[in-house]
C-alpha cells in the first residue's frame, strides 16, 4: 500500500528530526501534520500544524481531532518529541525522572493511542517511535533517559505482538547522537559541566561511532519513510539502530 495521501503525524515536528521526517514524508506524497509546543518552529516549516504538548492526553486528543478536520483518518504517527537531560544517578530527584518518562514514554503512549482506532478501521497503520541508542544501552549521567527509552523500546515489542494481526506494525528507530539542536544542547552541558572545550566534548561523543561522525537527520526521516512501504511490511516489533556500528 502506497503511502500517498495517507495521513501522518509528526510530533516534534519543528525542529530537528521531526522536521526532516515530516518533509520527507510530504516529498513521498503524505498528508503531513507537524505537533509540537512552539508555534514559531511549527510556522516555519510550512505545513499544517498543531501546538500540542504530547504528556498532557487532553492536549493530544484536541490535537489529533483537529488535524483529521483537515487531512483526514490518521494512517501513520511518528512519535519523535522528546528531551535529555544529564545528571548524576545519586543527584536525580523523582521530578527529573518523571519529566524524562513523561516525555519520552508517556508522549509515545499518548500519541500512539490518540491514532489507534483510525488505524484498526483501516485495517492499516504504522506507529514508528523515535527512540535512541539509550534503548539499547546504558550512558553514564542518563539515567533517567535510558530507563525511559528501554521503556519505548519494550512498549514497542508489546504492541507489535498484540496488534500484529490488525493490519498495524509497530516499530522503533534507534539512533545514535544526531547532528541536531539537541546535540547542541548536550555539547554545551558538557561544557558547562566539565570545562572542556566544544570540540573536545564532540569529540566525546564521537568516539562512540565506529565511522567516527554524527548521524544526519534524513537518514532517520528515510528510515522512517521505508518503514511505511510495501517493501517493510513484515518489519513489526523491530529497533533499527542507525549508529554507524556501535551497537
Amino acid at each position: 500500500m502506497s503511502i500517498t495521501n495517507k495521513h501522518v503525524i509528526v510530533t516534534g515536528g519543528g525542529t530537528g528530526v521531526g522536521a526532516a521526517t515530516a518533509h520527507a514524508f510530504k516529498k513521498a506524497g503524505a498528508n503531513v501534520t507537524i505537533l509540537g509546543r512552539t508555534k514559531k518552529t511549527l510556522e516555519a516549516q510550512n505545513l499544517p500544524y498543531q501546538v500540542c504538548d504530547v504528556t498532557d492526553n487532553d492536549s493530544v486528543m484536541s490535537a489529533f481531532d483537529a488535524a483529521r478536520k483537515i487531512n483526514g483518518a490518521i494512517s501513520i504517527v511518528i512519535a519523535n518529541a522528546g528531551v535529555a537531560e544529564s545528571v548524576p544517578f545519586s543527584k536525580m530527584t523523582a521530578d527529573d525522572l518523571n519529566k524524562m518518562l513523561s516525555v519520552n514514554l508517556g508522549g509515545v503512549v499518548n500519541t500512539w493511542q490518540a491514532a489507534l482506532e483510525d488505524m484498526k478501521s483501516e485495517g492499516w497503520g504504522r506507529l514508528i517511535a523515535i527512540a535512541s541508542t539509550a534503548g539499547l544501552k546504558g550512558y553514564s549521567y542518563v539515567s533517567g533517559y535510558c530507563a525511559a527509552k528501554h521503556g519505548v523500546i519494550g512498549l514497542t515489542r508489546a504492541l507489535a505482538i498484540e496488534l500484529a494481526q490488525s493490519g498495524i506494525t509497530t516499530n522503533s528507530i534507534c539512533p545514535s547522537f544526531i547532528e541536531t539542536p539537541l546535540l547542541e544542547r548536550s555539547i554545551k552541558n558538557i561544557v558547562s559541566k566539565t570545562g572542556m572545550t566544544a570540540e573536545n566534548a564532540a569529540k566525546t561523543m564521537l568516539k562512540e561511532n565506529p565511522q567516527n561522525r554524527f548521524i544526519q537527520t534524513d537518514e532517520v526521516a528515510d528510515t522512517a519513510v521505508w518503514l511505511c512501504s510495501d517493501s517493510a511490511r513484515s518489519i513489526n516489533g523491530h529497533c533499527l539502530a542507525i549508529t554507524g556500528g556501535e551497537i
